[in-house]
């Protein structure tokens, strides 16, 4: 019966082979994904359900998808590269000339498989290397996008201010009353906001652009071929305007932390300094171009910020009953905030020694 469900909605749209079978596909923890196979007795076709609730405004969603991935293929040709289907996302169109569609329920979209390519989930030093290029090579061929051309998939996603402005409201309101248990948290937190808010400031005096930025940069969002080399960023969804800090910031947080986001043994967190060497090193060396001394300055800061970001959302879904993150204990939200908080002070301890590495790479 799923199968019948979606070579239906496959009907709806353009495709060069008839699709014969749909499995599920990957590990995505957003969209649900498949693959399908053709008459050609291959895998082909990727299917995916966009989760609307996240993404609220489909349209915009693959508009901003649409341009950029025309964008990289126009960069890769001027650049007389080839195999460019290999090295960046192609969707299909639907019905009436959209990218998407609609069954009165949900919005599907599909794209081709690029074939022969493989994600990492670990992370050492030469895929760190190779990411921190990739991303900043990503960056690099969007950086010429005008300003107002994509739209924010997720608004506020990465807006500091904003994310204390909700933390504020929640302790404010208490509402699952548990303000008393983490009052030594809502200091740490309050003792940094000014610090953490330099990027919105800087905007506003404009000492700090808007770029496109990928917003989601982990190993696992890379396809590599079968020698290891890159092939193409993927997971565009959250490819938005914003500030290069929080390309650089996100890998940072979640890649040089040497334990769980969620560890309840807060002495196994510290700073894994050669996953930032590696990382920072590639980032550099493909995004320097187009970065601004100002920008080059503040990478470092980058994943000071995305650390202290998490703790704050972590800290404000605790106190809010846990609304928004999925839990597995009752504490769950408070023992990640905890983590979080650890591995912001390993990163505020490393901060001359890991701004010294960034300049060295100049």
């Amino acid at each position: 019966m799923e199968k019948e469900k979606y070579l239906n909605i496959l009907s709806h749209f353009s495709l060069d082979e008839k699709p014969l079978d749909v499995k599920p596909f990957g590990n995505g923890h957003i969209n649900d994904t498949l693959l399908v196979t053709t008459d050609s007795g291959k895998p082909r076709y990727v299917l995916q359900k966009i989760n609307h609730n996240i993404f609220t405004d489909v349209d915009m969603l693959q508009n901003n998808i649409r341009i950029v991935t025309a964008h990289i293929k126009l960069k890769l040709t001027e650049a007389g590269e080839t195999d460019i289907d290999r090295k960046t996302l192609t969707f299909l169109p639907a019905e009436e000339g959209k990218f998407y569609w609609f069954d009165g329920e949900n919005y599907w979209r599909v794209s081709l498989l690029i074939e022969d390519s493989k994600t990492y989930e670990e992370v050492n030093p030469q895929l760190s290397y190779e990411a921190g290029k990739a991303f900043g090579r990503f960056q690099s061929m969007l950086a010429d996008i005008p300003e107002g051309t994509l739209g924010e998939t997720i608004p506020n996603f990465h807006n500091m201010e904003f994310r204390l402005k909700q933390f504020e409201d929640a302790v404010k309101d208490n509402a699952a009353g548990r303000l008393s248990k983490v009052g030594d948290l809502v200091d740490e937190i309050r003792s940094r906001a000014k610090a953490m808010c330099v990027q919105e400031d800087l905007y506003r005096e404009g000492k700090l652009k808007k770029r496109i930025n990928h917003c989601d940069t982990k190993v696992n969002n890379i396809l590599f071929d079968k020698d290891g080399k890159v092939l193409a960023v993927i997971d565009l969804d959250t490819v938005m305007p914003g500030y290069v800090l929080s390309d650089i910031g996100d890998f940072i947080r979640t890649a040089c932390n040497t334990a769980a986001e969620d560890e309840a043994d807060l002495d196994k967190i510290k700073v894994n300094l050669d996953i930032f060497k590696a990382y920072a090193k590639g980032y550099v060396e493909s995004a320097k171009d187009f970065l601004t001394p100002l920008e080059i300055s503040l990478l470092p800061y980058g994943g000071r910020l995305l650390t202290y970001m998490q703790t704050v959302r972590f800290l404000t879904d605790y106190l809010n009953g846990d609304t928004y993150y999925k839990i597995h204990f009752p504490e769950h939200n408070l023992q990640r905030t905890r983590a979080q908080f650890r591995l912001l002070q390993g990163l505020e301890e490393k901060a001359d020694e890991m701004d010294e590495i960034i300049k060295s790479y100049l």
